[in-house]
């Protein structure tokens, strides 16, 4: 049975749209979509990436071609990030395109992965594949983000989601919270949560609200990990936090083995990562996420770890639901400052602002964090 097909005269934006498709779906991996056309512009087969270990966008296009009964010599592969080189969990997908007789290889963008980074289209033209670069690379760079700051920063794109009223509270003084804003806004946030690969909160969130943090109203192909921020190990053996078949990531400033162990006992992966103050070295952090593979931090914390976060520069972006309603004094969504001057103010871009339900759904990202 074919997957739904994406009608386009554009065989990029299809490929694009078929990766759109991969989202949560495919960390670590790139999430990549892949159309195969004859010379006449006729679909001949589709796909996208698959889970880790599995077919590739490519691999996925030939079978379907296959299985349609079409040939693909001479035929045109659009596929949005240079087709992989090497053996990993799967083969190298640009020898599976020359071994199917593919003529011409269109590519978004080179893969930022050393053990790629161009090989593969040298790979292909010496093939004799004709390889164009360059449609569609702005559009499949900020779908892989993620796999892109991996790659080169060595460290997750860190996304912080923020539900907030109209003047930037998040919770009253005594911390009530649930819910400044609606059904709609929660559920699109869950489905922001299904595209990470881990959703980070603090243990102060976990104290006080003993959150789940698993993805339960939005479709979702996985669920994400999750990463506690936990500076003395205080995370209790019952939290809320410990999901059968997901992975928990506590990071601790203190090296206390007694606790470290109980945790280990229910399945958690435990780090010692001291900075300075008896805190979590957050940096040291993310990289450690980065080796183990993690493109996309999802933070969902209360406003001192925000603020820690903010305040370190380790933040990329900010997803923000603003409900229609004032709260007055209560608790805002990062604590960090003061500051003393207005150029010394975090600067950013908005990418994006749009009606959720009834509240705005803002989209800002800190200037410049995406010119690696």
């Amino acid at each position: 049975m074919h997957a739904p097909e994406i009608h386009t005269g554009d065989p990029m934006a299809a490929a694009l749209a078929l990766a759109q498709r991969a989202i949560g779906l495919t960390g670590p991996n790139p999430r990549v979509g892949c159309v195969i056309v004859g010379p006449g512009g006729e679909l001949l087969g589709q796909g996208h990436t698959q889970p880790a270990g599995q077919a590739h966008a490519e691999v996925m296009a030939l079978a379907d071609a296959a299985s349609r009964g079409h040939s693909v010599r001479g035929a045109t592969a659009y596929v949005t990030l240079e087709p992989c080189s090497h053996h990993g969990r799967t083969g190298p997908c640009c020898d599976a395109l020359v071994a199917a007789g593919i003529g011409r290889v269109v590519a978004s963008l080179q893969d930022p992965n050393p053990r790629v980074a161009g090989q593969g289209f040298e790979r292909l033209r010496a093939g004799g594949v004709d390889v164009q670069v360059g449609p569609g690379a702005a559009e499949s760079r900020e779908l892989n983000l993620g796999f892109f700051s991996r790659m080169v920063r060595g460290t997750p794109w860190v996304r912080m989601k923020v539900a907030a009223s109209l003047d930037g509270q998040t919770a009253l003084e005594n911390g009530a919270s649930q819910w400044i804003t609606s059904e709609a806004a929660r559920a699109d946030g869950h489905a922001w949560r299904a595209r990470a690969n881990v959703v980070l909160t603090g243990i102060g969130t976990v104290l006080e609200d003993n959150p789940r943090l698993d993805v339960r109203l939005a479709p979702v192909k996985r669920q994400p990990d999750a990463v506690l921020v936990d500076s003395r190990l205080e995370l209790p053996a019952d939290a809320a936090l410990f999901v059968p078949g997901r992975r928990l990531f506590v990071y601790a400033a203190v090296d206390d083995a007694a606790r470290a162990e109980a945790l280990r006992a229910r399945g958690a992966t435990v780090t010692a990562l001291p900075g300075p103050g008896g805190k979590v070295d957050l940096a040291a952090m993310l990289r450690d996420l980065a080796a183990r593979e993690v493109n996309e931090v999802h933070v969902e914390a209360g406003h001192k770890l925000n603020g820690s976060l903010l305040r370190e520069g380790l933040v990329d972006e900010l997803l923000v639901y603003l409900a229609p309603r004032l709260l007055g004094q209560g608790r805002g969504m990062s604590t960090f400052g003061p500051l003393s001057r207005l150029s010394d103010a975090l600067e950013l871009e908005f990418k994006s602002i749009d009606p959720v339900g009834e509240d705005l759904r803002v989209i800002a990202r800190v200037r410049g964090r995406d010119s690696f």
